[in-house]
């Protein structure tokens, strides 16, 4: 609020003689300006800059210092939601691109209430002339990341409502033509309404530190198409209600009528209708339960950018009104003039002039609470234990892999064997107990291996008990004796082999 007597010129406190401020700069319409007669004719006096600080009390200007805060807090839910569902797997965080899209919507819009608390702009440009998009490079940055932001978050809305519908009402599944084509609509559409609002309408201060659009065709470029977005998502949403209501009844009431049947069992036309009425109410039932959050999440941006679009209408059908004709505010300036610009002692006359103090801060509320809203409806549970297990698998130590018997030996203090190590010759394994070789080559000994043996020798010799009822001994492989396969040449009418006569000689 501006308290210097420089530039009062001909006008009374607390106003301001235009005149004395040529400049050209800013936004010149949102000058709060009225003629008046004085000796040297008619003067124009002005409101100082920023208007809104004589409209409503001292406690208006921490309403939108704290709603840009929230936007902080819903800015890291968002951010949050977004980190998730790039990192966690898609079965612990069911994310969509619909849903993806229309969570950076909301960032968009929430930016535009960030940006200010990191810039501290300056409201006005000077003493009664507020700054806009074309005067200061922040107000230009908000207000897009505003403009942006609300629409594409209506749009995205919209589409995840078409979608809903589509696969609900007409069971049809909407693919990669439905893809390319909501990325086309979702980010284009936006894109253009707000470049054609920032080129025919602009954005300047109206209250607070967050740039908002001028009322210069702000209807007709920009309020009347995101209204006509958000009326046909509602009108879907409620298209989709109204058939899961008429699926369940119409299931209802088959069931009914088949309890109710004389015989007992329906008749073949009758249980076809059940059973596709009882799929049908199936299929819708498990669509609702899996899509409820997204759908109460855009019903709830849907409601709180339409009030936004309603408050900011208002406004600027009241300021019009009353620009047009002084005389609604000859009361409020006349109190402000006998009580030396004291504006508490006129807050009681501006009744009907501007958009009550209690909505404006309403809706500033109901816009930071989006990325709240937006972490309670589209994150899931299963996102904490996935983020607990992906820290606990990056931090944790990591260790070698152990067999069940390494670890086994590994109480002894012996060297067990890694796969990709060579054998240790300090230990030799575990040979099954009592293992008994072939006869040696002495005929009077076996060889037993003894697990409790360290000796390089690991045999020790048994004397050979010959049993009472045996009529064998152990005999030595003979030297002499074929290896191979005996046969008798008698048996098999073949002739005998004799040394003396040769292959095949005769005996």
């Amino acid at each position: 609020m501006a308290n210097t007597t420089e530039g009062r010129g001909l006008c009374v406190a607390p106003f301001l003689q235009r005149s004395l401020f040529p400049s050209q700069e800013g936004y010149l319409p949102g000058r709060f300006c009225a003629p008046v007669p004085s000796l040297g004719g008619s003067i124009e006096c002005c409101l100082p800059c920023p208007a809104t600080s004589w409209i409503y009390s001292d406690n208006f200007e921490t309403i939108p210092k704290a709603s840009n805060w929230l936007n902080v807090a819903g800015m890291v839910c968002t951010m949050s939601l977004l980190v998730s569902f790039f990192v966690l797997p898609v079965e612990k965080t069911s994310r969509h691109y619909l849903t993806v899209c229309f969570i950076i919507a909301v960032c968009i819009l929430q930016l535009g209430f960030i940006i200010p608390l990191g810039a501290q702009p300056e409201q006005c440009h000077d003493a009664i002339t507020p700054n806009d998009m074309s005067s200061d490079l922040m107000c230009a940055f908000s207000g897009a990341c505003l403009l942006a932001g609300g629409f594409a978050a209506i749009s995205w809305g919209f589409l995840r409502s078409l979608s809903i519908h589509l696969q609900i009402c007409w069971q049809v599944v909407p693919g990669r033509k439905f893809f390319w084509s909501s990325l086309l609509a979702g980010w284009g559409i936006p894109i253009l309404f707000a470049s054609i609002a920032l080129a025919r309408t602009g954005v300047s201060y109206r209250f607070g530190d967050t740039c908002h659009i001028n009322h210069n065709k702000a209807l007709q470029d920009y309020w009347g198409p995101l209204l006509a977005f958000a009326a046909v998502s509602t009108i879907l949403q409620f298209a989709t209600l109204g058939y899961c209501i008429r699926v369940y009844i119409r299931a209802l009431f088959k069931d009914d009528g088949i309890s109710q049947s004389s015989s007992g069992l329906p008749s073949h036309n009758g249980s076809v209708k059940t059973v596709t009425a009882r799929q049908a109410y199936r299929r819708v039932q498990k669509a609702i339960g899996v899509q409820w959050r997204g759908i109460v999440v855009v019903v709830i941006i849907i409601v709180n950018v339409v009030f936004l679009a309603v408050v900011f209408v208002s406004m600027d059908n009241t300021q019009q009104a009353v620009l047009q004709n002084f005389g609604k505010a000859a009361p409020w300036l006349s109190c402000l003039v006998v009580n030396g610009g004291d504006k508490n002692m006129c807050l009681d006359k501006v009744k009907g002039l501007a958009t009550p103090e209690p909505e404006v801060m309403a809706v500033l509320i109901l816009m930071s609470l989006n990325g709240i809203w937006t972490l309670l409806f589209l994150g899931r549970a299963s996102m904490i234990p996935a983020w607990i297990e992906l820290i606990r698998k990056r931090f944790a130590r990591k260790h070698d892999f152990v067999s069940v018997d390494a670890k086994r030996f590994s109480a002894t203090g012996r060297p067990y064997e890694i796969i990709t190590s060579p054998p240790q010759s300090a230990y030799t394994p575990k040979i099954p107990d009592a293992a008994v070789t072939s006869p040696s080559l002495d005929g009077d000994t076996i060889a037993v291996l003894s697990p409790q043996s360290q000796k390089d020798d690991f045999t020790r010799d048994a004397k050979y008990v010959n049993p009472t009822m045996s009529f064998s001994t152990p005999r030595p492989p003979s030297s002499g004796r074929y290896h191979g396969r005996e046969w008798d040449p008698v048996s098999t009418y073949a002739r005998p082999w004799s040394p003396s006569t040769g292959n095949g000689g005769m005996i």
